[in-house]
């Protein structure tokens, strides 16, 4: 049954594709309406708590019923919790006031992030997931003083994939109550609906989402939003006039064929702009090839392909806001299966750019892909590259699900992420990218390259940025394994349990950046 990716394609990245949240704002006659409102702890002694603009508005409406009732219903709200109050105006049957914390919180130097709009994302969903256990069908969401903020809290923390299911979650429709910053708003729907398609591929079972089904999906929302961008599904025949073997190399033990995914994006006014590429890794389901994985968890790695859904998704919402860039996006898709014809641990194949590859890990398959996608990457002569991937257990080891970890060659690059990180508080972490562990690639008995280090328990996540350095020239480069944020389970207050889209935001806001900072050094 296809009905749920045929119902995901129907839709444009303008409107709500996912059960959980709409961005109508629209109710139907008798449907339940409810208020969502702010509450800063105290800044003073005398002051119990502290109404956001919204409360205080909404508190003169209803002549300081709404001030009487919090001083009444006990100890001040505190932060990321809920307090519910009933029969405060005909409008509103249901409000809903969160904790956001204090309102002098910003940009905290130790964590990494901007506090304060982190405490709005999960204050917001968290009310909003309130709502929606209790059927309301539109909530109007207090903007807590940055409208982009609440709009991602609102339509990330409502997100939930269901579509296979016979009962889903009631939509919730969301908007702004009290606040003239629509255009902010809407920006953080957007970046929110790119991180919510990215989730919806990564959770989709891999039965349903095929590297065939992946580049359908991208084809038909790339095709929704207009002039400038161009969609290219490379086929077999198109990767091996390429001659990318360590690709061709990985799809083989498939029966799925495999998939060459390329976007182009030409946002920026000056035609002879570089491009900025993107490049994910697009693996769609993962066994580990002969290389078997554990039976355990394996269920998980129909999530392998999230280096290609959150840059793909990047590049649709940076299309859908007009940025003024030039971006492309490769995304090498197949599955990594063990049959007669797969690689075989100890064969050498060979990359794009020539070099021998010694093959002694075959669940070490995402570089492959990737080392032949960098090389085309190069023809572009791009600005910048940044790929994505889910790429070694060891980040997970390493940073956990805290960050994502990057390994570049460029500070400029570096320092743009890393800001980017701090303002979608979806974190970045520099990693090393040191000769010592190229050498340890390197030094293969058969081949130019060994696709493990030879000391395959240490420093796992560094071997294989150093394997990914042999194939750039460009002396941007940033490479982020994704593999410890690939999911969550309740670490993100403002996600649900499940695949997380993670780094998506980051990856627009490196794009809004980089339209703004036409440099590169």
């Amino acid at each position: 049954m296809m009905l749920p990716l045929k119902t995901i394609l129907q839709r444009g990245i303008t409107r709500s594709c996912y059960r959980g949240f709409s961005l109508s704002t629209r109710t139907c006659s008798g449907e339940r309406k409810g208020l969502l409102l702010g509450v800063y702890e105290k800044d003073k002694e005398e002051e119990s708590f502290l109404l956001t603009n919204a409360g205080d508005t909404f508190d003169n409406m209803v002549s300081g019923k709404l001030r009487d009732h919090l001083t009444r219903s006990g100890p001040p709200v505190k932060k990321g919790k809920t307090r519910i109050f009933y029969g405060l105006h005909e409008e509103y049957p249901s409000i809903v006031v969160v904790g956001l914390g204090k309102k002098s919180a910003g940009v905290n130097h130790q964590e990494l992030w901007n506090e304060g709009k982190e405490n709005i994302r999960s204050a917001v969903s968290v009310g909003c997931r309130q709502m929606q256990e209790m059927d309301v069908a539109q909530v109007d969401v207090d903007p807590c003083g940055d409208a982009q903020a609440a709009a991602e809290g609102a339509a990330l923390g409502l997100f939930e994939y269901d579509e296979l299911k016979k009962k889903k979650k009631k939509v919730v429709a969301t908007k702004p109550y009290g606040s003239h910053d629509h255009e902010a708003w809407q920006n953080g729907l957007l970046y929110a609906e790119g991180q919510n398609l990215a989730r919806y591929l990564m959770d989709a079972p891999a039965n349903y989402l095929t590297p065939t089904k992946f580049s359908t999906i991208l084809e038909e929302r790339l095709g929704k939003v207009g002039n400038g961008v161009n969609v290219f599904s490379r086929s077999k025949n198109w990767i091996e006039e390429q001659e990318m073997g360590a690709f061709l190399s990985v799809a083989k033990g498939s029966d799925e064929p495999p998939v060459f995914l390329e976007i182009h994006y030409n946002g920026s006014p000056d035609a002879k702009e570089l491009p900025l590429v993107f490049v994910g890794k697009g693996v769609t389901f993962d066994s580990g090839g002969i290389s078997l994985k554990p039976s355990s968890g394996m269920d998980a790695m129909r999530g392998d392909m999230g280096g290609a859904a959150t840059t793909c998704s990047a590049i649709l919402v940076a299309a859908t806001l007009k940025l003024p860039i030039n971006l492309i996006g490769l995304a090498p898709l197949c599955e990594n299966m063990p049959s007669g014809r797969a690689n075989k641990p100890g064969d050498v194949v060979k990359a794009k750019n020539g070099k021998t590859i010694q093959v002694d890990n075959t669940d070490a398959e995402g570089r492959l892909l990737l080392a032949d996608a960098l090389c085309y990457a190069h023809t572009f002569n791009p600005r910048a590259i940044i790929n994505a991937a889910t790429l070694t257990g060891a980040m997970d080891v390493a940073l956990g699900s805290a960050a994502t970890g990057v390994f570049t060659n460029s500070s400029w690059l570096w320092n743009h992420l890393h800001q980017a990180g701090i303002v979608t508080g979806d974190r970045v972490w520099r990693m090393p990218l040191f000769e010592h562990y190229t050498k340890q690639v390197t030094e293969s008995a058969i081949a130019d390259l060994n696709n493990v280090g030879k000391y395959s328990r240490s420093g796992g996540a560094c071997t294989a940025a150093a394997f990914l350095k042999e194939f750039v020239t460009s002396p941007h480069w940033a490479h982020l394994d994704i593999a410890g944020v690939m999911s969550n389970k309740d670490e993100v207050p403002y996600l649900r349990k499940g695949m997380s889209g993670r780094p998506t935001r980051t990856l627009i806001e490196l794009a809004a950046r980089l339209s703004k900072d036409k440099q590169t050094a």
